[in-house]
């Protein structure tokens, strides 16, 4: 609870100095052809959150941060990645790079994914060596998914909310320490960062912030596959996974690079729909709400009914939101008037 309780203060008054500030030291988010925003608006909050839950944990529970310090200094490498993005426009390259080397870190010091589940009797265990590449690119991908949702006021912090809630309750119910001290720092960091960032947000946290939650909720993820079953988890955290299948496709499609920039998310197409932010936030983090506790209730069903469920889901979305198809009402041919 002291936590929680210090990591709230020290986020909302590290956030209020960010945007007091924010000028000075340039972490400034200038509107662009794909901003939902029309103003020059503070960016970068996600500096003060990481570091008032990083400096709590630091501050009252100083042991297990010594333990699990590869954890905590990736962290922190992933903001500084991010922060230095947010103030000098890095390229794709560059950005996945520094999150390979951390992702690889925390994987060769045992954050793996060392079973992908038990189908129809068969067990599917990766050796190590795989395991570690494979848990170094699941690592990189989720952390990239959530940061490409973060286009609308409260989206990218109130789905990293839900998560983290869930994750905490999994890591309570286990008595597992790092789930409980990872995700409850962090849930308090993102409400004291959602009060300046719900619609009209005073300030946007900026890839300092979305790539560090991402890497976050990865580590946890990967955490919780100790108790639940990998096709839960992807229902925890289904909605960046379904929305980053969905434009990873769409550019295909069109030929273009899967990372290029666009306004083709789920939320961009909902927004032109309702053209409302605050309620186009709300059906999305409703919506991973309702998932988010499917794959909980799902934890102890079949695993390979699990994942054919959200192998349907995912064909659902995709159909929904594929642009090649327009349907249109044919056309009755004329009849020829006779000729008299």
């Amino acid at each position: 609870m002291e936590t929680v309780f210090l990591t709230f203060i020290l986020s909302y008054l590290f956030i209020s100095l960010l945007i007091r500030y924010s000028e000075r030291f340039g972490l400034q988010d200038i509107p662009n052809a794909r901003s939902a925003h029309k103003k020059v608006t503070p960016r970068s909050a996600g500096v003060g959150f990481v570091l008032a839950a990083l400096l709590s944990l630091f501050i009252v529970h100083f042991s297990h941060v010594i333990h699990f310090y590869y954890i905590y200094l990736a962290i922190f490498a992933i903001t500084l990645l991010g922060l230095y993005d947010d103030k000098f426009h890095i390229s794709h390259k560059v950005k996945f790079i520094g999150l390979t080397f951390a992702a690889l870190y925390v994987s060769s010091h045992g954050v793996l994914i060392e079973s992908l589940g038990n189908y129809f009797g068969f067990d599917f265990t990766l050796p190590l060596w795989f395991a570690v590449i494979f848990s170094t690119f699941a690592i990189i991908g989720f952390t990239n998914a959530l940061n490409l949702m973060d286009g609308l006021d409260g989206l990218a912090g109130g789905l990293s909310l839900i998560m983290l809630l869930f994750y905490f309750t999994i890591g309570y119910i286990h008595h597992d320490m790092l789930m409980i001290y990872l995700s409850s720092s962090f849930t308090a960091a993102i409400i004291a960062f959602l009060l300046f960032n719900w619609h009209p947000a005073k300030i946007f946290m900026g890839d300092s912030g979305s790539l560090s939650l991402g890497f976050v909720i990865a580590i946890l993820s990967i955490e919780s596959l100790n108790y639940i079953p990998p096709s839960a988890i992807l229902f925890i955290i289904a909605m960046p996974l379904i929305d980053t299948f969905i434009v990873m496709r769409r550019r295909i499609q069109r030929g273009q690079s899967p990372f290029k920039a666009d306004k083709n998310h789920i939320h961009h197409f909902l927004y032109k729909v309702k053209v409302h932010v605050q309620f186009s936030v709300l059906m999305l983090l409703y919506l991973q709400l309702a998932l988010s506790i499917i794959g909980y209730q799902l934890a102890c069903a079949n695993e390979a009914l699990s994942l054919v469920l959200f192998g349907l889901l995912l064909y659902i979305f995709l159909n929904m939101f594929d642009q090649r198809f327009r349907y249109r009402e044919k056309k009755k041919p004329r009849k020829k008037g006779k000729i008299l």
